[in-house]
């Protein structure tokens, strides 16, 4: 069942249209959800990549700025590893990781009629592109670089925009999964 037929409660091309029209819904479809996962990808990259210019050429080298006391601050540093800076002599597979990720989500995009993967995937193909920008052309760069990150909660890890929209792309890809919905705008069931 797709979306649309949820939407609606009738099967796609029940209203009397013929084989052709819903042969056309599906594809005008299938481009709109791409345009929404570019759409969503670049929003995220974009944001990403701004935040990190303004904070390295307005705080880096400089105290934290404490945006609410000591429960959040803005503190650059440069992580050479993942999370928590956990294998920083590991950044080329980081590097490899990202990229694999990204190619995934370019085949899955040929696949893509549901609104919420596309804004899913979305959120994490610009976060992917965010930190392998970083990877790739900050210091000392060839896929060695280190990742911006400033976001420093109390008690927590460091993080950026990128960071948030991976977190946030997965989480919703685990709320779709558990809800069975798939890329392709059909819904499973397991019986």
């Amino acid at each position: 069942m797709t979306e649309a037929e949820q939407a609606t409660g009738m099967p796609e091309g029940a209203d009397g249209a013929g084989e052709a029209t819903a042969g056309e819904n599906s594809a005008a479809k299938g481009k709109r959800r791409i345009g929404v996962l570019v759409s969503v990808a670049a929003f995220a990259y974009l944001l990403d990549l701004l935040s990190k210019l303004l904070v390295v050429a307005k705080l880096e080298h400089h105290d934290p700025i404490q945006v609410f006391g000591t429960w959040l601050q803005f503190n650059v540093i440069r992580n050479r590893g993942a999370a928590f800076g956990i294998g920083e002599a590991m950044t080329i597979v980081f590097t490899v990781i990202a990229t694999a990720v990204i190619v995934v989500i370019a085949r899955l995009a040929r696949k893509l009629y549901s609104l919420p993967w596309a804004i899913a995937l979305g959120l994490l193909l610009g976060g992917a592109f965010g930190n392998l920008t970083d990877r790739l052309f900050r210091s000392p760069g060839g896929f060695e670089g280190g990742v911006v990150d400033f976001i420093a909660p109390a008690h927590f890890a460091v993080f950026n925009l990128a960071d948030s929209a991976i977190v946030c792309g997965g989480f919703l890809i685990v709320i779709l999964s558990f809800r069975g919905l798939d890329p392709d705008g059909t819904v499973h069931t397991d019986d």
